[in-house]
């Protein structure tokens, strides 16, 4: 089992590129996950609505809570100043970087497509830091517990920066996609992150310490691979939906632009972390930590509340998915330059 793992983590972004095909040509699956629902649950004013992707972002969660080591945990308080530091990077770098797309995208040719654009930037400077940022700054011989402690600490703060990511950038957009951030942050965000976010991941955590070290351990293999699975259906049935129009009608002038104002935000988003890191004079250690955590963001959440809240809108997910790839490449040459300069 750890030998198939190993295989699929070292093809893996491969078969993300496979899924995303995948997708784009025969979404017929990935429309019917889409669509599978099991009825819904009120939470305070609003309503979850049980369905198989978001089921699916709450495994991905529960997984990574149960691979929070006890010790990884208690180690997390001794890095108080860099942890708000890094919450801040993460919270403001993003929003000075939409600011300045907004400003330098007012004369594009298209007014929809920049509507677009600001709409799938904001769904991903919204989230919060991703699990993955762990695993990459492990291989990186990174700072575990700081590392842990950036996506616990966002993940907890996301019901209350969520809204303020997307109330801010609605400010910045018009018409209904301004409208629709709006009320996502001020109706639907919250509970979404609260009941498919925080929720697994907690549980994730508990189930760790009452199955304890040993017998964590013994599964690990296992989750890991069921992990892979997941994600890669995840992915496969989010980009079901907005993938097949963009091959079938290509927009080569917005995709050029989404990849360009994506791959510039990923670069900004790690140079970023390199910056806190420089600020605090942080060991190599922790500078990669800094960097993976800011450079890489939940957008498996992303792409499922944009699925579910914005579905009228499903070319706001393209640049979400593009950057879904791109933090995973920036994150591949990150490693190369650590692994180059330090070791």
């Amino acid at each position: 089992m750890t030998s198939i793992q190993h295989v699929i983590h070292s093809y893996f972004i491969w078969l993300i590129l496979l899924s995303y095909f995948a997708a784009a040509f025969f979404p017929g699956l990935g429309l019917s996950i889409r669509s599978a629902e099991f009825g819904s649950i009120a939470l305070g004013p609003s309503r979850i609505a049980l369905s198989l992707p978001p089921a699916m972002l709450a495994f991905l969660l529960l997984n990574a809570g149960l691979g929070a080591r006890s010790k990884d945990l208690g180690a997390v308080a001794r890095y108080p100043r860099l942890l708000a530091a890094g919450v801040a990077g993460n919270l403001f770098a993003p929003l000075a970087f939409i600011a300045a797309v907004s400003i330098t995208m007012k004369f594009w040719h298209n007014p929809e497509e920049v509507q677009q654009i600001l709409t799938g930037l904001a769904l991903m400077a919204a989230m919060p830091i991703a699990g993955a940022s762990t695993a990459w700054a492990q291989n990186a011989n990174g700072n575990l517990a700081l590392s842990l402690g950036l996506v616990l600490l966002t993940t907890l703060l996301s019901p209350v920066l969520t809204p303020v990511v997307l109330h801010s950038v609605a400010f910045l957009a018009a018409g209904d996609y301004s409208e629709d951030l709006h009320e996502l942050a001020s109706n639907g965000a919250g509970a979404f992150l609260g009941a498919w976010v925080i929720l697994p991941s907690l549980l994730g955590i508990a189930g760790h310490r009452l199955l304890g070290e040993t017998a964590t351990a013994s599964i690990s293999p296992y989750l890991k691979l069921a992990n892979s699975i997941v994600l890669i259906l995840l992915n496969y049935s989010n980009a079901a939906l907005s993938l097949p129009k963009l091959i079938s009608e290509p927009d080569l002038d917005f995709l050029a632009a989404i990849l360009a104002i994506v791959g510039l935000l990923c670069a900004a988003m790690f140079a970023a972390g390199y910056l806190i890191a420089w600020s605090f004079r942080t060991d190599r250690a922790g500078a990669a930590s800094l960097m993976f955590g800011l450079g890489m963001n939940n957008n498996g959440a992303g792409l499922v509340l944009a699925s579910l809240a914005l579905s009228d809108h499903p070319a706001v997910m393209i640049p979400v998915i593009v950057y879904n790839l791109t933090q995973h490449l920036f994150a591949s040459l990150v490693d190369k330059i650590l692994t180059r300069k330090f070791d």
